[in-house]
């Protein structure tokens, strides 16, 4: 019996135990230059180290494991517009299919996403979007509509402050695409009557850096005496303003608190702000889950890498137990609402 007769009997598992393949690499693509290999995914952050990219880098691995793919996060320690480029090229070179970007520019990264597309490699932004410069990716996906999202967080803060009292806000980089539309949002909302007692008095920048952030939350308090509300919509501002507020005692209810205390509210994660919620120094804070966006990002840029999902208005994709979810103007694709965290829920969450 010959080579070819003997491996014609041989069952598919074994066979791909005596050829070294694991049974998950099954679940592969076809490639520009013929044959199969694993799709490779890679998400490269605005900045490593960080608590909320770290929970989108959670769901995003948890669905390529399961779906057989290659994955990794790697990404620059600073949160700066050119950072991520040189991270960009290495990873296209080394095979991946699909590059996943949280931006941390709006433009700066363009021509280096155009050459990687031109190869054929597809480009996903989650979080942070190219804003006004769409076309230089393929899909957007973000948790949640953020048209009017500046709008908000204001609103939210307001009711928490009696729409009365000095407002600053604190956010991460001057650069950051979401940020910077958050402001903008706010600051055009600002215009409404509603909010005429409660001024906005400065917008410092903690370029995502706890150090930093806490820095220019201690410059605030102490060049505003009268401040009312401090709006971080960042989750290490957050974290770094409430710290702040905690430790001089200038929070609602606070040792040092004057005319009912400074009042910090903005984007959090409901694990690293539940000490402070649950103490009263952050009486509540905004997010969605980004392990779930992390999860909708995966089927996407799987579905994107298999040919399955085209960059198109109207097209579905199926992100498991989550159901589908269907691309909408300008190629975006949104996870759900945000959520409100509370002494009443936020222990139910654990990211």
């Amino acid at each position: 019996m010959n080579r070819r007769t003997l491996l014609s009997f041989v069952p598919l598992a074994a066979l791909a135990l005596m050829t070294g393949c694991k049974p998950e690499e099954a679940k592969t693509t076809g490639t520009a230059g013929g044959g199969t290999k694993k799709i490779k995914i890679v998400f490269i952050p605005k900045n490593v180290g960080n608590p909320y990219f770290d929970a989108i880098d959670k769901g995003m691995k948890a669905v390529c494991e399961a779906e057989g793919a290659e994955y990794k996060m790697t990404g620059p320690a600073a949160a700066e517009a050119t950072n991520q480029i040189q991270y960009i090229k290495d990873e296209v070179q080394a095979g991946a299919n699909v590059i996943c970007l949280a931006a941390n520019s709006v433009d700066a990264l363009n021509n280096t996403l155009d050459e990687i597309r031109a190869k054929g490699v597809k480009v996903v932004t989650v979080d942070a979007d190219l804003t006004g410069n769409e076309s230089h990716r393929d899909i957007g996906v973000f948790a949640t509509d953020f048209s009017k999202f500046g709008g908000a967080i204001l609103e939210q803060l307001g009711k928490g402050i009696n729409y009365t009292g000095e407002v600053a806000i604190l956010s991460a980089t001057s650069d950051s695409p979401n940020q910077k539309l958050w402001v903008e949002q706010m600051n055009a909302a600002w215009k409404d009557p509603k909010y005429a007692k409660m001024p906005l008095v400065a917008t410092v920048f903690g370029d995502d850096k706890p150090e930093k952030s806490a820095t220019e939350m201690e410059g605030l308090l102490t060049k505003f005496p009268n401040l009312k509300g401090v709006i971080a919509p960042t989750t290490v501002g957050v974290s770094a303003a409430a710290k702040v507020a905690q430790q001089r005692g200038v929070y609602p209810g606070g040792a040092n608190a004057k005319n009912g205390g400074v009042r910090v509210f903005g984007l959090g994660l409901p694990k690293q702000m539940r000490s402070f919620i649950e103490g009263g120094v952050t009486p509540e804070i905004m997010l969605w889950s980004p392990v779930d966006m992390g999860k909708v990002t995966a089927y996407v840029c799987l579905a994107l890498a298999k040919g399955e999902l085209k960059a198109e208005k109207g097209q579905k994709v199926k992100v498991g137990e989550m159901g589908e979810r269907a691309v909408e103007d300008l190629n975006k694709i949104t996870v759900g609402p945000p959520t409100i965290f509370t002494k009443e829920n936020v222990a139910q969450f654990d990211f």
